[in-house]
């Protein structure tokens, strides 16, 4: 029996589970697909909220104490396991600058840097550009990772470390004497002395049985990926709501949808087309730009976008971690070892009140 059963594999799971070892404590993780494979692979993997001075700072704190320590976290998982989450810092233009003063107060409050460009300052940046605006944002010091590479090197840091059960769903919790005793699956039990709820888009579900659900409910994104050179995109680029990301290797993703879909994560036409169109709008090069790919996945929505982090009120031994929404990447790092630092009772890295399951959420 393990000290602690994780039930997920996405990046919180994965996250949460490699701290966990870190501290020495004998962790399983319990997935019921491939770890990595739901909406921590399907997103952008931008290191930053969309817009993030509409988020309420319990999602910038998160996101805060994330960005600080993801160089450090990419280079340990490169050196431990040969995987490159390709972290490239090369910030984030806002093209919609209604906003322009709460977003200049908010990065003063914060003390972000953020950068005005008039319109000739923004053709010399991104000579594709289509729309001309004239002004933007810049938030230089915004980077990104390819969340499926990222993924990839969490599962191997921790393959060695942790116990890890993959296709296998979990069906219930055990609950015994008012205490969390571990799982059921189709393969049996699974027993553990406390139980962390990952689950992202599915926790609530798994806690039905207790009667005092979290607001988590799932939201699904479409993206679509484009065949193109290096060189040609330079900076994310949000503008009405979607986003634009230049990988490495030329690769450019487009997205996403904001869909009221319950566990339906198949693709539609529609979604295809909208995408497409709003992309070559952005940068018109891209209509002779193959698309390679169209993928969907299933975000954890919650109010405000302020996950739940912390202890399940009248079960003893039983946690969650989940309810992060769009910000699982950027706001992973920090909501793990903020669940560890409470699993075991550790001076919390943030206050962790606003996480509460309880917590007013508006």
């Amino acid at each position: 029996m393990s000290e602690i059963l994780v039930i997920g594999g996405g990046v919180i799971g994965l996250l949460t589970a490699r701290e966990l070892a870190h501290a020495g404590v004998d962790t399983t993780l319990v997935e019921m697909g491939k770890t990595g494979q739901q909406s921590s692979w399907a997103g952008g993997g931008i290191l930053s909220p969309l817009y993030p001075w509409r988020y309420p700072d319990a999602v910038g704190r998160l996101a805060a104490w994330s960005q600080a320590v993801y160089p450090a976290l990419a280079t340990e998982l490169l050196d431990e396991t040969g995987v490159d989450p390709e972290l490239t810092v090369n910030g984030m233009l806002v093209l919609d600058t209604e906003e322009r003063q709460r977003a200049l107060d908010w990065a003063a409050r914060h003390d972000t840097a953020i950068e005005v460009l008039d319109s000739r300052q923004l053709h010399a940046s991104e000579p594709e550009l289509g729309p001309r605006p004239e002004q933007a944002l810049l938030l230089p010091g915004i980077g990104q990772v390819r969340n499926p590479r990222l993924t990839r090197a969490l599962r191997r840091a921790i393959e060695r470390k942790v116990t890890l059960r993959e296709q296998e769903e979990v069906l219930e919790l055990l609950i015994e004497g008012g205490r969390a005793v571990g799982v059921r699956t189709p393969k049996g039990e699974i027993r553990a002395e406390r139980v962390i709820i990952c689950a992202g888009a599915w926790t609530a579900k798994l806690l039905e049985q207790l009667g005092n659900s979290p607001e988590i409910q799932p939201v699904r994104g479409q993206m679509i990926l484009f065949y193109a050179q290096p060189g040609q995109v330079h900076h994310i680029t949000l503008h009405r709501e979607r986003y634009i990301i230049p990988r490495r290797d030329g690769r450019i993703l487009f997205g996403s949808t904001l869909e009221q879909a319950g566990f339906v994560k198949r693709t539609t036409a529609e979604a295809k087309e909208e995408l497409y169109r709003a992309a070559v709008e952005l940068y018109p090069l891209l209509k002779r730009t193959p698309i390679e790919d169209h993928w969907s996945g299933l975000r954890p929505g919650s109010p405000s976008g302020i996950p739940y982090i912390g202890a399940y009120p009248g079960i003893d031994g039983l946690y969650f971690n989940a309810g992060h929404y769009r910000n699982g990447l950027v706001t992973g790092p920090a909501s793990a070892r903020l669940l560890t630092d409470l699993v075991l009772e550790r001076a919390p890295i943030l206050d962790a009140a606003p996480y509460a399951l309880d917590a007013a959420r508006d």
